[in-house]
């Protein structure tokens, strides 16, 4: 059986979800008594289509509303927490619901392992620190007197019951195995693709999708500034033509290649567009903060990028291979590539460098003709004498020979290998 603590959007559509795909039993409480009382009495105190049907569905059947939190937790084995998490006046995320409610899961526990489920939205960090913190000064053992777990929610407002019940994607956040295995058990029935991640993990999938939603509806009002100053443009226009870009609705859609992380974007167009757009807009009167960034960023990911390799060496060893030089595979550009300002880097230091990409070799060679490299045939040879490895472009036969790099040292800029494990 199911604890749902919080009747607002997301709990009230999780309640009611779970009782409809899973047909299990499920407590609901919330603090707000009035609210409680509206939902016993089958209305639901929000507009949001489908859920006051299939609340009076299965109402006083496989929806319980119980008067108080204790009532909610006796018989459920996994109880989900959907809180409210606002901010407090210095920005952060305010938790004391959160707090206040494991305090009471913990009080009436009477020695029961059961699964905490954090389903508000919280930062990353939340369940193994302070969610695990709490469950401590209860005298409990997280992970083994109590599980713990997360488990972020996509739901948009309006959509809420299409979404839960026919998700996309299932995030389980796990703290320990065991409460893993009772949550995948749990969202079986839905037939959809189940990830299980840490708890920190899960808790910043969740901030990435909605900081990518607010940046992208940002960077559209940037825009519509920057037009507006230069004057004389169909905003509306141009984004609905933006918007038939293959990247966007293709079959399958590709946009997932520009939104993951590497060392910084290069090539012919990327930098010096954003760099001119950027320029035009100052020169009319609008300074775009997020163009500003955008520029400022992909200077900083590359010297990051640096930081890390040369943390990695020896003082005894210093030499570095490095595998990609190009922008981008299948490409031999490299102009404004990453690599170029991340070697540089390296040399200033005083760092040898035995370089190879598939590609680009002469190119990169002939263009940046002053940085002192040692340019070799393969990535067999690159690496001979080297016991750090970087990787700064993502060609696939890098993946594909990771075996060669098992007893390496690997800064993997581009984040082609899966946690290492493929040495």
């Amino acid at each position: 059986m199911i604890a749902v603590i919080g009747l607002g959007f997301v709990g009230l559509t999780t309640a009611v979800g779970f009782a409809e795909v899973t047909g299990k039993k499920v407590f609901c409480y919330d603090i707000d008594k009035n609210r409680s009382d509206l939902i016993k009495s089958g209305i639901v105190p929000f507009h949001e289509p489908h859920l006051g049907e299939y609340l009076n569905k299965h109402l006083n059947k496989n929806i319980i509303i119980t008067e108080t939190i204790s009532q909610a937790i006796r018989e459920a084995e996994i109880i989900f927490l959907c809180v409210g998490t606002p901010c407090n006046d210095k920005g952060n995320a305010d938790l004391s619901y959160i707090t206040a409610a494991v305090n009471e899961i913990c009080a009436h526990l009477n020695g029961q392992y059961k699964v905490i489920t954090v389903k508000s939205t919280v930062p990353p960090a939340t369940i193994s620190h302070a969610v695990r913190k709490i469950v401590e000064e209860n005298g409990l053992k997280a992970g083994e007197d109590i599980g713990l777990a997360h488990n972020p929610e996509f739901l948009r407002e309006g959509k809420c019951w299409d979404d839960f019940v026919y998700p996309d994607r299932i995030v389980i956040g796990e703290y320990d195995k065991k409460s893993g295995d009772m949550l995948e058990n749990l969202y079986k029935p839905f037939n959809v693709k189940i990830y299980r991640v840490n708890a920190n993990t899960g808790e910043f999938i969740k901030y990435l999708s909605n900081t990518l939603l607010a940046t992208l509806i940002s960077w559209s009002n940037d825009m519509s500034m920057i037009a507006d100053a230069i004057g004389e443009i169909d905003i509306k226009a141009a984004f609905e033509i933006l918007h038939e870009d293959k990247r966007w609705s293709g079959s399958p859609a590709n946009m997932a290649s520009y939104a993951f992380p590497g060392c910084g974007f290069g090539g012919y167009c990327l930098p010096k567009d954003t760099q001119a757009l950027y320029s035009k807009g100052v020169e009319c009167g609008h300074e775009s903060l997020i163009l500003q960034s955008v520029i400022k960023i992909n200077e900083k990911i590359a010297e990051k990028t640096a930081h890390k390799i040369i943390s990695a060496v020896n003082n005894d060893d210093r030499k570095v291979a490095v595998l990609g030089l190009s922008f981008k595979p299948d490409s031999d550009d490299v102009r404004e590539t990453p690599a170029a300002a991340i070697i540089k880097r390296l040399c200033n230091e005083g760092i040898e460098i035995y370089a190879y990409d598939p590609l680009a070799n002469d190119v990169f060679k002939n263009k940046y003709i002053s940085l002192p490299i040692n340019y070799k045939a393969s990535m067999e040879e690159a690496i001979a004498n080297c016991s750090v490895v970087a990787v700064l472009t993502a060609w696939a036969e890098f993946k594909e020979k990771a075996e060669i790099l098992r007893d390496k040292t690997v800064i993997d800029g581009r984040y082609i290998y899966e946690k290492l494990g493929d040495f």
